[in-house]
């Protein structure tokens, strides 16, 4: 939901005065805002993080436990495992269709793809799938800030993704597609803060929800500032200078992922995966429009449910849940950023 929109307003009008002489006399006076003009707040702050167009990087997770995965539906008996690593690609470009003062509108399209290293899964067909296969989010996205006037705006948001342990492309189908949205109201007080309120439709927890949300951008100073779109992620934001900044916050990731699991119930399950990352990042500019993120965290487990049924909540229609360990993990990405 974010992009940097530079533009200049340059009105000016002249007056010329002929002389006898044929000297021209301008009247200074008439340069200046001419009335009627009408002006739309800007969809950043000053010192923000850069926005990303390009972005591809790598995230390891460190070795954690699997516990209570079952050996198939009709058997209680119960396996713990340990994973001894995740490790994950990312990627995402976000491209601006149009970008005017009236309004700014892109296109996205993301992948994160994440590969379990499991020790010995045996014939757990759960755990073995797991191992063979990539837990895969492919997605698009639109973004749409709408400036209202010079304080007010609007942020509209809305995505689709596939989910899922996909052995080929035919296997991406209606179940493995999950839809969320956001729309923002808000108010910019200054060039240094702006703040607004929600509605958002998430899987961010792993299982889609309603929530409120807040987003508030502020930088205090030249050297502090914040940057919140909560309960999402929220971050404290330290700059050494403009190209060279610090980052202490969290970040709430997940979706629900379609697998094909033959011992389950209905021949297929869906994995509701929600991760906490607390995490310290660095921006960095290495040169021109590329910068460097490097990020360190833990993992946290916000949930890891396999359920029998698309979106499901119900307890009964729960095939079983694990309460992963929760290991430290870093991610390193390169950027390109726009002016």
């Amino acid at each position: 939901m974010r992009n940097i929109l530079l533009f200049f307003f340059t009105i000016i009008s002249t007056s010329v005065i002929a002389q006898d002489d044929t000297t021209e006399v301008f009247d200074y006076s008439q340069f200046g805002d001419a009335e009627g003009v009408r002006r739309f707040c800007t969809q950043k702050v000053l010192n923000q993080t850069a926005q990303r167009i390009v972005s591809i990087g790598y995230e390891y997770h460190g070795k954690f436990s699997m516990p209570d995965i079952p050996l198939g539906i009709m058997l209680p008996a119960m396996q713990n495992f340990n994973v001894r690593n995740v490790s994950a690609l990312r990627a995402q470009v976000n491209i601006p269709v149009v970008s005017t003062n009236k309004i700014i509108w892109q296109l996205g399209a993301n992948y994160w793809g994440s590969r379990f290293s499991i020790e010995n899964p045996g014939t757990n067909l759960f755990a073995k799938t797991l191992n063979d296969g990539v837990m895969t989010s492919l997605g698009i996205n639109s973004t749409i800030f709408k400036p209202l006037n010079e304080k007010n705006f609007l942020i509209l948001q809305a995505n689709s993704d596939a989910n899922g342990i996909f052995k080929n492309i035919n296997d991406i189908n209606g179940k493995a597609i999950t839809i969320s949205a956001t729309a923002i109201y808000g108010w910019k007080t200054s060039e240094k803060n702006m703040i607004g309120t929600g509605l958002a439709r998430t899987y961010r927890a792993g299982q889609v929800i309603h929530v409120p949300v807040l987003f508030w951008n502020r930088t205090f100073n030249d050297k502090w500032g914040m940057e919140l779109l909560l309960p999402a992620k929220g971050f404290l934001r330290y700059n050494v200078s403009t190209t060279n900044m610090f980052q202490v916050g969290f970040e709430l990731e997940g979706n629900q992922f379609w697998m094909n699991l033959a011992n389950s119930k209905n021949g297929s399950v869906f994995i509701q995966r929600g991760e906490m990352k607390p995490r310290i990042m660095w921006d960095k500019k290495i040169s021109g429009f590329i910068w460097l993120n490097a990020q360190a965290g833990l993992r946290y487990n916000w949930r890891f449910d396999v359920m029998n049924e698309y979106n499901a909540k119900k307890e009964a229609l729960r095939y079983f849940t694990s309460s992963l360990g929760n290991p430290f993990y870093f991610n390193i990405s390169l950027n390109l950023v726009s002016p």
